[in-house]
């Protein structure tokens, strides 16, 4: 039987990966103790990767596919397949930053104030690369965690991934400059890229997560409406796509069908009771495929 050996990110995108494969129509059982999670297709055979570690296992085939950054194809050099980008992040839909910060107090201004200092980052090779694009010459130190407390005693400033900034700005440290913006990806083994089987597989995990991420914070709204108040509805809604009107038995009502983003809801649905919309009601969303 053909089998897919799937990578899947162990770490601070473990939580939100595992939830992203239940809209996408996969369940995941993750065992603390155990780095083979369960899933509800015999077809797939996940295990449980860091994702600095993903793309090196992906390239070499222990795995036929993976998630992780696009940052981490980039520091291990790996040569796979970009099956697909996926913009969600551990704490949601997004893109992370890699930084370079120092002390708030810092007299260091720019990639140039670097010459000579010492540098701390996971990520080593992205900052070397970053310091020859700029002429620096600084002594760049792997970080095994704790980066930002590194600053300024045991490090000048650090290269680190962030979010928000939140923590960068708990531990009183300012962002000088941005190396590297990075989003999630869908990776593949180049073989494995080539099978037939594995391929069309592969692209069907992919088109799904990928409509699981477009109905994040999106919601349908369907609604029956008068055609003489159509015109009126329909100049209120934010539609994602042109929305779906459908005739109803009675022919002087219509049925509207659409996707609008879930925070306008509040302010929207008044306004479709105003135009005299009936039967308003909101439902949850698991994928949008176009």
């Amino acid at each position: 039987m053909n089998g897919l050996k799937l990578g899947i990110p162990k770490g601070s995108l473990q939580e939100s990966t595992v939830e992203l494969f239940a809209k996408a129509g996969w369940r995941l059982s993750v065992n603390s103790r155990s780095y083979y999670p369960g899933i509800d297709d015999s077809e797939i055979e996940c295990m449980m990767v860091r994702a600095q570690e993903m793309a090196r296992y992906v390239e070499n085939g222990a795995l036929d596919a993976g998630l992780t950054g696009k940052d981490w194809i980039q520091e291990t050099g790996a040569d796979v397949q970009e099956v697909s980008e996926l913009v969600y992040s551990k704490t949601g839909l997004g893109r992370v930053r890699w930084v370079l910060a120092v002390a708030e107090d810092s007299d260091i201004h720019s990639v140039c104030d670097l010459e000579g200092k010492v540098i701390a980052t996971e990520a080593v090779k992205m900052t070397e690369r970053y310091l020859v694009r700029h002429g620096v010459n600084a002594r760049v130190e792997f970080s095994w965690g704790a980066t930002e407390v590194k600053v300024p005693q045991l490090a000048d400033a650090i290269v680190e991934v962030t979010e928000t900034g939140s923590s960068l700005r708990a531990n009183h440290l300012r962002v000088v400059d941005t190396l590297l913006e990075s989003a999630t990806c869908f990776i593949a083994n180049r073989a494995s890229w080539k099978d037939s089987w594995k391929r069309e597989k592969i692209e069907n995990i992919a088109l799904l997560l990928d409509g699981a991420i477009k109905a994040y914070n999106r919601v349908g709204l369907m609604m029956n409406v008068r055609r003489e108040d159509l015109d009126k509805v329909l100049a209120a809604l934010p539609a994602l796509r042109n929305p779906t009107v459908a005739q109803l038995s009675d022919p002087e009502w219509v049925a509207i069908n659409t996707i609008i983003e879930e925070k306008t809801v509040r302010t929207l649905i008044p306004k479709l009771k105003a135009a005299r919309a009936e039967g308003i009601v909101e439902y949850p969303l698991n994928k949008v495929v176009y």
